[in-house]
């Protein structure tokens, strides 16, 4: 999570009795403009020119990556010195190769004795060391291809590395994510938000589709989900257990969306049966049969990536950036992202300037905030998120 916490006094007539501070925090927009840095690992070529309208699926840039390197013990394998070794071989560096393909051929005897030895894979001779005996074998280039993710358009080309796409979408972020780019329809098959996604909701008609939970999905479900073909799954929370046995190891700290489980998972709240936020519940319904760019990526330390659910339409951009560049104000919604109040929300009541001593003697900024319950709690800044609307 996002620790960094800046303030500035806000002072009144009789002095400052109330603190301004910065959180940064999770999106949740109907109506936004969404830019896309698609970049490739290496360079390569870009097909789009600035102004061009792309889809989802349709190729910005592609290049090569070096293919695994394949050991070849050629002088152990002929039985002869190292440096005698290149007058026998029938391929030479730089030559590419099929496999089983001739790449050295040893008679001796009048022929008595023969020994042929062929390519264990295809490629390009890279190398031959005349001190180990060794022949070093390139694999194939292996091509990559980065999409354009999104559709929409073309706002500036990176030269030989890729390109920046916008597009006016509805925007949401999750907290937790796992799984890669995926694309299908928006379908919601909970009737409210707090309401459990379950293996029986689940049929064949929801192949390729973006499926949107309330409070929980179970592991029966995600199990379901994968053998329907399910694109990805949207849901408040998710059991710590269900999610470690549904990918077979312990989510770690360091970044997501490498999994492969055969869908993408984004939670909203956090884990355990927490109800999705009402307005994000409410806006994915608004979208039902969209189509949405869905990604599981998470990092929750240096570079903070968040998993994000993005829904292209036409409907006018909302004019709400005022409210998350003022920062955290008496108002502002709030989300905890820490116990004992992990996964509540409400919004801010009062923002004390004085620091609060915790039961750690640690004295910290911190927050008051008015629960969606009435109940009033107070915890270090340091422990919310806003929820920019």
């Amino acid at each position: 999570m996002v620790d960094n916490t800046t303030e500035k006094k806000v002072d009144g007539e009789n002095g400052a009795d109330e603190a301004h501070a910065y959180t940064p925090g999770l999106k949740v927009k109907k109506a936004t403009i969404v830019d896309k840095m698609r970049r490739l690992p290496l360079l390569g070529e870009v097909y789009p020119k600035v102004g061009d309208m792309v889809s989802y699926a349709d190729i910005v840039a592609k290049t090569e990556i070096s293919g695994d390197p394949e050991i070849v013990k050629l002088a152990m394998m002929l039985g002869l010195e190292p440096e005698d070794c290149p007058q026998f071989m029938t391929k030479q560096i730089g030559e590419t190769v099929e496999q089983g393909e001739r790449i050295a051929f040893y008679s001796a005897l009048w022929g008595l004795i023969k020994k042929e030895i062929k390519s264990p894979a295809t490629g390009t001779i890279e190398s031959f060391s005349d001190v180990t005996g060794q022949l070093i074998l390139r694999g194939a280039p292996i091509p990559v291809e980065v999409d354009a993710y999104i559709p929409g358009k073309v706002i500036e080309i990176m030269p030989r590395e890729g390109a920046v796409i916008e597009t006016n979408a509805a925007f949401i972020q999750g907290i937790f994510g796992i799984g890669g780019e995926v694309h299908g329809d928006i379908q919601v098959v909970v009737s409210d938000n707090d309401q459990t996604l379950v293996a029986d909701m689940i049929t064949e008609e929801h192949n390729n589709k973006v499926l949107i939970s309330g409070n929980m999905v179970t592991l029966d479900a995600l199990k379901k989900a994968v053998e329907m073909g399910v694109a990805a799954i949207v849901s408040g929370g998710v059991r710590h257990d269900d999610l470690t046995t549904f990918t077979g190891e312990e989510i770690g700290v360091a970044i997501t969306g490498q999994e492969e489980v055969g869908l993408t998972l984004i939670i909203t709240e956090g884990f355990g049966m927490m109800n999705m936020s009402l307005r994000t519940f409410e806006l994915l319904k608004e979208f039902d049969g969209f189509n949405a760019s869905v990604n599981g990526t998470t990092q929750i330390r240096a570079g903070v990536l968040r998993p994000e659910i993005i829904i292209p339409h036409d409907i006018v951009e909302e004019d709400g950036g005022e409210g998350i560049s003022q920062g955290m104000v008496p108002g502002t919604p709030i989300r905890i992202i820490r116990q004992p109040y992990f996964g509540a929300i409400g919004v801010v009541h009062s923002l004390p300037v004085e620091l609060q001593r915790l039961e750690s003697e640690s004295a910290v900024r911190v927050v008051s905030i008015e629960l969606d319950g009435g109940e009033v709690v107070t915890v270090p800044r340091a422990n919310v998120e806003i929820i920019e609307e």
